[in-house]
């Protein structure tokens, strides 16, 4: 790969669009990435297209790698390791493992959207530069999963994360530090939290970027969300009750309620309680499904009370049933 230009390391036509050059970059990087590549080069194979992909996706440095293409008698061959076009590359150490399987900021509840970008182009196997002059941290976006309750109640969130500073030297290294994040009343799913200051560092005394968490809800069988903020929990009915209606206490992400189970209800009926979803600006919905649940016949007794069930129904059949 190291004698293929930027273009053919990412597999791309030189026309390619901004947008198909980001899918083959995530494309190759998950291929090739240490954590999880076999190939004995994968290092520096990952390392060969993140650089150039950070050179094609930034349509200044994009042009001027352009130039040189159309013109090589006009320069002296270009590497990413000498100053070439007007670049500047600066190499500093990286440990890929500071953050994959268990990640660098210490949970499964908290984790890059793309873990191979985690750290951008600044971490990707070294930080580089274009020039000496201040250059301001980039943001950086990960996702942080929440219960649903907590989006009713609002929380605070102690994070302790393995966060990248850069010393005196322009060498980077890592220190642990603990963010309190406060999870507000009605957040809903896909909306972000901004903690300022705490994305990358700056170079040359710049100020860091801005950490960005973006809010999913931890989901279960009998519990989840659609649409960002509607509520669907699935509750147990009774058979008797289900046959018959009536009221039921059941406990919900918005407190204990009392409802009524219409007569005749069914399993996977809806019932719309509206505003008790996602408290948000515009609150969600909650949707009830019901679960019809038969008791077990352990005893003699039991077994009598179903067949004389079984005996007034003889004529039921559930596959003529709507």
């Amino acid at each position: 790969m190291a004698e293929l230009n930027y273009y053919e390391i990412l597999g791309v036509d030189p026309k390619a669009s901004d947008d198909d050059i980001k899918k083959a970059y995530r494309k190759l990087v998950r291929k090739y990435h240490p954590d999880v590549s076999k190939d004995p080069d994968a290092v520096n194979k990952t390392s060969e297209i993140n650089i150039a992909y950070e050179t094609l996706h930034d349509k200044e440095r994009r042009a001027e790698y352009d130039e040189i293409l159309n013109n090589p008698f006009a320069h002296h061959g270009h590497s990413h390791d000498q100053n070439t076009s007007g670049y500047q590359y600066q190499q500093y150490d990286f440990d890929p493992q500071q953050f994959g399987h268990n990640g660098a900021f210490g949970s499964n509840e908290f984790h890059f959207d793309d873990i191979f970008s985690a750290f951008s182009a600044h971490t990707r196997q070294g930080f580089r530069q274009r020039s000496n002059g201040p250059i301001h941290g980039e943001d950086q976006h990960a996702e942080l999963v929440i219960d649903i309750q907590e989006a009713y109640q609002g929380v605070q969130r102690s994070l302790s994360l393995d966060m990248p500073t850069i010393n005196a030297d322009g060498q980077m290294r890592y220190e642990r530090k603990t963010l309190n994040v406060k999870i507000p009343v009605g957040i809903s799913e896909g909306q972000q939290i901004r903690l300022n200051g705490q994305g990358l560092p700056g170079l040359n005394h710049a100020a860091a970027g801005d950490l960005y968490l973006k809010i999913k809800f931890r989901h279960r069988d009998d519990l989840y969300v659609q649409n960002r903020k509607d509520v669907y929990q699935r509750i147990n009915v009774a058979p008797w009750i289900a046959a018959l209606g009536g009221k039921i206490d059941i406990i919900t992400p918005a407190g204990k309620l009392s409802v009524n189970i219409p007569a005749n209800s069914h399993s996977n009926q809806k019932m719309r309680l509206k505003g008790k979803g996602i408290p948000a600006k515009e609150a969600g919905d909650l949707f009830l499904l019901i679960n019809i649940v038969l008791p077990k016949s352990n005893s003699p007794e039991d077994k009598a009370a179903w067949q004389t069930l079984a005996k007034h129904f003889a004529g039921f059949n559930p596959h003529n049933q709507a």
